[in-house]
Formats: C-alpha cells, structure tokens, sequence
C-alpha cells in the first residue's frame, strides 16, 4: 500500500480528512527526529519537509514522488533534486496572505503613528509628545512581488484610500492596483512610493535586488518593509541609507543573516521595526494547508494533475 508520511502534528479531524481523500493510502505520521531508517524513502507522498530528510528523499530507490511544503518559499529545497527525479512540488502559498498583509500594515501604521516610539517610552515610563504623526490615505504604496499576498495588501491599501503600484515579473493588472510595473521598471516604481513592500520570493533573479540604487531610487520620506526573503536586500547599502537619512525607516520580518546578530545596527535603530520572521504565522496556519494539501490529494489519487500551488523549477517558484 503507498504511503503518505506527515512530517508535521495533525489533529484527528485532518487526519479523517486525509484518510477519506485518499483510502487507497496508508498515512503515517512522526515528528523529523523520530523518524525510523527507511520511513522516508518509502514514502510517495510527504507533508511537510526538513533537509534531514533530503537524502533519502531524493535517493534513486526513493518512492517520493510529490512533495507538499509547510512554506510557501522553496528556495531552500533541493529542486535540481526534485526536477531530475520527476518529484512534484506545492507549497503553501496563499496560506500567508491574511497574516503577512496585517502584519505589513501592523508596521506601517506603527511607523506612521509613531507607536514604535511610544512602546519605547512606555518601557522607559517617559511621557514625550514629539515626533510626526501622519497617514496614509493619498500615499503611494509600491508592493514588489504581486502574488496572492501582494493582492490582499493591494485590497487593503485601497481601503485606507491609498494609490497602489504593483512590481511583478508578467506586468500584468491586478486587482486593486492602479499601475502595474515590470521588474525591470522596478527602478521607476521605487521612485514614486511613499511606503515599499517587498513580498518577491527568493530566486537568483531576486537575490540582492535591492541594492544601493534601488534605495537610492526611493523618496528620502519612504518607508521600506520586507517580508520577502532576507536575501532579497543588501543589508549594508539598506543600513547605509537608514543612517543617511535617505530613507526614513523600516519594518522587517527578514534578513539575510538570521537570527540577526545581537550587535547588528538595526537594532539601534529608533526608526526601524523588527519582527522575528514571524509575519506569515497564524492560528489559521495548519487548516489552510491542509485544505491545499487535500485539494491536490483528491486530484492526485484520481489520477489528476495537481493543480494547487505547483512549483515551477523554471521559475523557482
């Protein structure tokens, strides 16, 4: 009998739902150090992923043949792997969207009324009435990397009464934005935006795009927030326009270096904000990937294509 193996704690309930999308199939759960010699490489379907489980994933007498990722970034899995062993790949993109556009804009008003200040001075006991206190309705927000996050962000935006500025690699409309760029005009986009949202997913297109022109392409007034990939940015050329005065602040859930270092300069920064990449968690997390993951299983055992979250390794993602 296959097997599918869960590589993550599922209540009862997912586990019924499991077993009725696929009865022909044996699930199997165990936590990534528990897991018996052999388990893995027995396994056709595996929920979830770790790198300690790469090597007998992609093992020439593996029985893998589609893997579902707890993340919707793929950037860390072995897909040159996957590719040449016809291994499918889903992630959990759109499992975030709600999450991560609150958490945008959870930094964004923070900055824009100053809270970021004002927790400071609570912890201090300093009652202190100075800074600038603004808003966002009639401001440019510029979202770089119009996917299902993107679009949420967009649809809120629009409720604040802001323009909206897409980036995405098609350049093709969305809804909620009004101007649609290319990655290429990234440039052009970055120049007009009072606040700047990188959601881009890592690939070797995307690594270090933000570079010390493209901060230097933005307003010295915007506001830059990343919960895309670390890697995204050159940290010192962002560091650098933070001290310059070139930028008027940031909120990130990301970086290249995590955890980041405790003597890293952002963390002196009194117009930074810095989350432990956690913009994308939820109580939510658990049920939206398994309505993906069930979604495809259904498919996948009537002999469907899988037609949810499918990586493309062209792509990347």
């Amino acid at each position: 009998m296959p097997k599918i193996l869960a590589l993550h704690e599922l209540t009862t309930e997912h586990k019924n739902m499991i077993q009725a999308a696929a009865p022909g199939f044996e699930l199997i759960t165990s936590k990534i150090g528990e897991l018996a010699p052999g388990m893995v490489r027995e396994a056709e379907i595996l929920l979830g992923w770790s790198s300690k489980v790469e090597g007998e994933a992609v093992a020439p007498d593996s029985h893998t043949k589609w893997v579902q990722v707890w993340s919707a970034g793929v950037d860390k899995l072995p897909l040159d792997a996957f590719r040449q062993k016809g291994i499918r790949l889903t992630n959990a993109s759109g499992v975030h969207s709600i999450p991560i556009t609150e958490h945008i804009f959870a930094m964004i008003l923070g900055f824009v009324r100053n809270l970021h200040h004002a927790v400071r001075q609570q912890t201090n006991r300093h009652w202190d009435t100075a800074g600038t206190f603004t808003e966002l309705a009639g401001k440019t927000i510029v979202i770089v990397g119009v996917g299902q996050i993107g679009r949420q962000t967009a649809q809120v935006a629009k409720a604040f009464g802001m323009r909206t500025i897409g980036v995405r690699n098609s350049g093709e409309p969305s809804p909620h934005i009004d101007v649609m760029y290319k990655v290429d005009e990234l440039t052009k986009a970055l120049s007009e935006g009072d606040y700047i949202v990188n959601i881009l997913p890592l690939t070797p297109l995307t690594t270090h795009i933000f570079d010390r022109d493209k901060f230097a392409a933005m307003k010295d007034s915007a506001f830059f927030v990343n919960v895309g990939r670390g890697q995204s940015v050159v940290t010192d050329a962002m560091v650098e326009a933070l001290q310059a005065g070139k930028l008027a602040g940031a909120g990130l859930d990301v970086f290249e270096k995590e955890p980041l270092p405790q003597d890293h300069p952002l963390w002196s920064m009194d117009n930074v904000i810095i989350t432990p990449h956690k913009a994308g968690d939820t109580d939510q997390y658990a049920e939206r990937v398994i309505d993906i993951f069930l979604d495809n299983l259904k498919a996948y055992t009537q002999g469907r294509p899988l037609h949810r979250n499918v990586i493309d390794y062209d792509k990347s993602y």
